[in-house]
Formats: C-alpha cells, sequence, structure tokens
C-alpha cells in the first residue's frame, strides 16, 4: 500500500488521537500525517472497524498528497453559517470539493513561485477582526465569545488569509490574457433570453467643489498639547503606547490594534507621515508631532523589514467650530451665486477654487473606482451617503446648497455638488452599455477559463476518496471520481 492509499484508509479514534498528542485546534501537515500513518500501519485490523460514533476526526479524500479531513470540512461549515455563506443543498459534497479546489490553486500558486506579502495579509486579517468587533460590538465581546484574545485571531486568520490571496493571484493570473472583442459581446446578447437581460441601476454623474473650513489655531494647539501629554505619559511609564490609541486614536481602522498599522511601504503612507515614520530607529522614543492630510499623529516604530516598516501611532483631529462652517458655508454662497450670474462657470470654479484635489484637475468631477478601472458613472449605493442624499432629488444641471460631509480624509467639509447626468434604470442595450455588456461577457469568459482550467487540472492530479464521497453528479466539476 502507498502512501496516498495509506492516508485515505485512516481512521483516527480517540485512543489513537490521544496517543499522537496533537495539539488541539491544530491540523497535520501532510507529512506529520504520513509518520503517523506509517507509525500506526501494523495496528491491529480491529481499529478499523470502530463504531462511526467513536471516530474523532478521518481523512475523507486525498489531493495530491494533500488529506483533506473530515474536521476541516466542519471547521468550513461553521465558518459559513457564521458568516452567511450557503454551501447548497449537499455540502457534504460542496465543501470537500471547495477545498480541494483550493488546493489546486495553493499547488499551482506554488509552482508558479506566487507570493503575498505581510502587509497585504496583515490588511485582510486586520479588516476581518474589524469586522467581527463591528458584529460583537466591542472588542472585550468578540474575545468573550470567540474565547480567544484578539491576537490568537490575528494568529489563527494569518494563514488563512495568506491563502486567500494566493489564491486570488493564481485566478488573477490564470485570466490576465483573457479578452472579448465586440463581436463576441454583440453574439452573446443576440442570443440572450429577454429576461437574462442585464438591468442596470440609474447611474449618475456628479462635478464637486469642497471648501475645508479653517481651523482655528487654538483649536490645532488643543490637539498638539494632548498628543505631547500623551507621549510625556508614556515616557514616565504610566501607560503604554498602544493602550492610548486604543482609547483616544480617532483612525478606527488602527485603533483597535493599539494604533498598529501592520507592515506598510513607504507609496502607501502619507508624504509628511512616512518621512517621520521610516526615520524612526529606537522602538522605545515616540517621534515629534506630525501633521498629515488625516490631521496631526505621533508615532511608535514597532519593526522594520526590508522596505517595510511596522509602526504604532496616534491621530487626533482638530474639531472645526461652528462659526467656521458657517464662514465656509457663504464662501460657497458667493461662488455659486457668481456661477448663476455668468461670472463663471462651476467646471471653472471647481478647477481653481475646490479644496478637493482629487477632483480638482477633472473639474470637478467626481470618479469611481471599479473592478475595470476608473469611471464617472456611479449608482447611488456607490456615492458618499451625504452626496447621494443631496443628489437624489436634484435635476440635471443644477447647483445644490451647500451642506456638510465628511471626506475621504475624515475631515469635515462643506460642499456643493452640480448633476452633470443622469441615466434612470434599464434593461441594458449593445448602444448605451456596451462597457456594462462587454463586463458581463468578459466575467463568463474569465469563468469559463478557470472552470476549464480546474478540469485539466483534476485530470492530472492523484484524487482519492471514501466510498460514501464518490458520487460524481454531487460535484460541480468532473474528474473527482477516479475510475
Amino acid at each position: 500500500m502507498n502512501i496516498r492509499e495509506t492516508l485515505l484508509s485512516v481512521t483516527i479514534t480517540i485512543a489513537t488521537v490521544a496517543a499522537m498528542a496533537v495539539p488541539s485546534g491544530r491540523a497535520m501537515s501532510s507529512f506529520a500525517l504520513a509518520d503517523t500513518v506509517k507509525a500506526s500501519a501494523d495496528t491491529p485490523k480491529a481499529e478499523a472497524t470502530v463504531p462511526q460514533s467513536s471516530i474523532v476526526d478521518e481523512v475523507i479524500w486525498v489531493v495530491g498528497d494533500e488529506p483533506i479531513l473530515k474536521s476541516d470540512v466542519e471547521e468550513m461549515r461553521m465558518q459559513g453559517l457564521a458568516e452567511g455563506i450557503n454551501f447548497g443543498s449537499d455540502p457534504d459534497f460542496s465543501i470537500p470539493e471547495q477545498i480541494a479546489v483550493q488546493k489546486l490553486f495553493l499547488h499551482q500558486a506554488e509552482i508558479d513561485s506566487i507570493e503575498v506579502t505581510e502587509s497585504e495579509i496583515a490588511q485582510g486579517v486586520n479588516q476581518q477582526i474589524n469586522r467581527w468587533v463591528e458584529m460583537a460590538g466591542s472588542k472585550e465581546k468578540l474575545e468573550e465569545y470567540r474565547k480567544r484574545s484578539i491576537n490568537d485571531m490575528r494568529t489563527e486568520l494569518h494563514d488563512q488569509f495568506r491563502d486567500q490571496q494566493l489564491i486570488q493571484k493564481m485566478k488573477e493570473k490564470l485570466v490576465k490574457d483573457v479578452k472579448v472583442t465586440p463581436a463576441d459581446v454583440r453574439a452573446y446578447f443576440r442570443n440572450l433570453p429577454e429576461d437574462s437581460i442585464p438591468y442596470v441601476p440609474t447611474e449618475v454623474e456628479v462635478e464637486i467643489l469642497v471648501n475645508a473650513p479653517r481651523i482655528k489655531q487654538s483649536e490645532i494647539n488643543r490637539v498638539k498639547d494632548e498628543l505631547r501629554s500623551f507621549t510625556d505619559r508614556v515616557n514616565k511609564g504610566e501607560t503604554t503606547f498602544s493602550t492610548l490609541a486604543r482609547l483616544y486614536s480617532e483612525d478606527p481602522g488602527s485603533a483597535r490594534q493599539g494604533g498598529e498599522l501592520g507592515y506598510t511601504g513607504r507609496g502607501v503612507l502619507d508624504p509628511n507621515f512616512a518621512a517621520v515614520a521610516f526615520n524612526l530607529t529606537d522602538p522605545k522614543k515616540i517621534s515629534k508631532i506630525v501633521e498629515s492630510e488625516f490631521g496631526y499623529h505621533i508615532i511608535q516604530l514597532i519593526d522594520k523589514r526590508g522596505d517595510k516598516i511596522n509602526v504604532r501611532h496616534i491621530l487626533l483631529k482638530p474639531k472645526v467650530s461652528p462659526d467656521e462652517i458657517e464662514a465656509a458655508t457663504h464662501r460657497l454662497d458667493s461662488i455659486s451665486n457668481d456661477i448663476h450670474t455668468g461670472k463663471f462657470t462651476f467646471e471653472q470654479a471647481a478647477s481653481y477654487l475646490s479644496d478637493d484635489k482629487d477632483t480638482r484637475n477633472n473639474e470637478g468631477l467626481m470618479s469611481n473606482s471599479t473592478a475595470n478601472g476608473m469611471t464617472s458613472r456611479f449608482q447611488m449605493k456607490d456615492l458618499p451617503t451625504e452626496v447621494a442624499r443631496v443628489v437624489d432629488t436634484m435635476k440635471v444641471n443644477e447647483i445644490s446648497r451647500p451642506f456638510e460631509m465628511i471626506n475621504s480624509k475624515g475631515k469635515t467639509v462643506m460642499a456643493i455638488v452640480k448633476l452633470k447626468s443622469r441615466t434612470l434604470g434599464h434593461k441594458a442595450t449593445i448602444t448605451e452599455d456596451y462597457q456594462v455588456m462587454k463586463d458581463v461577457v468578459l466575467n463568463k469568459e474569465r469563468e469559463k477559463t478557470i472552470h476549464d482550467w480546474v478540469v485539466d487540472k483534476i485530470k492530472h492530479t492523484y484524487v482519492r476518496m471514501l466510498p460514501q464521497y464518490r458520487v460524481p453528479e454531487k460535484y460541480e466539476y468532473q474528474g473527482w471520481v477516479k475510475s
């Protein structure tokens, strides 16, 4: 019996688990499992007839040299229930298949030397932890619910998010050369039933002119004094930097992690912030106060790794006073009046007078990032909430009254907007919605490319499974059940 066949034949009973002393909650590698199999190959055959109720775990599939355990399936099932994932009507078949497909992508990613950075992994892990914290209500409630610390959760999620990103990058590599022509798009939709033609929701194009209220010097001084007091308290040993970050930092993404940003490259950070952060050399020292687009920071070095840096920071944002809000409103009212009297156009005003540098160079036209690049078209749900609320009742070419909003940097600003265009929701047509229809066809072609790759990969991969799983019609991909 070869090692692959031995792997599949193993049933781990309560007694066997105790003898192996595998740490709770940790899956063995294929090599560790193979050693255990070899050691237990001569055990009496009576163990193979243990009642099903006594089985703690068992190998149900083998893909290549990688085992899929029953516990792997149950873990994915429980995670799916917690996150509302639907595994279809036969999860006992669909879940092992999903795990097996993941192993195919990961194996190919290793062959192709695809890598993900620790910064990418940390970002994904932090986003997941933050979602859980929001659902639980607080970090403490989350730790109580999951019966483990945030740091333990972060450690457990590390490999999961590394694998997810490797799989995503592998898929992107497989489909990077997939293209469709206008003829492909026309042919696809020519044969599409009427009720299958995609519905395009209402889309708008919006121009914006922003005025950032001036911050009083007394408010800036208050923020700086508070940051200096934080530095003083840490230097005196009264508290830790991470504790103060959790309590006071106004960067919600990092505050929950004690201000930690994770390993990050210079190009991702605000230039002023990066200039100070990358010059830090002593983890025991705290930086001077740094002003960025987001507000004012103090920074503490954690570690440097190549061209990446991991730091903690505390962010405080000066508050805008009501009288400065009123002054900004008056400035925008004045600009709006000049536009209405023909002194200049909204586009000219946005180009020269707007404080929003992201739209100023495009005559105020807002842009929306999509999977296929940038566009000026927004569905209402994709607009900033304050803008969507104002635009909802506007007519095309109408200019709004000044309104308050929070910009992408988290700062309070005043704005006026002009509705440049509105395209009402409708069934897609080749003349008006070519890009939408092209995206549909392109995604279909990408899905087919990936599906065909998996089917071909299965043909050249060793696959064995327990008899109860050998039901070909239960699987999405052909070839799992070998004759």
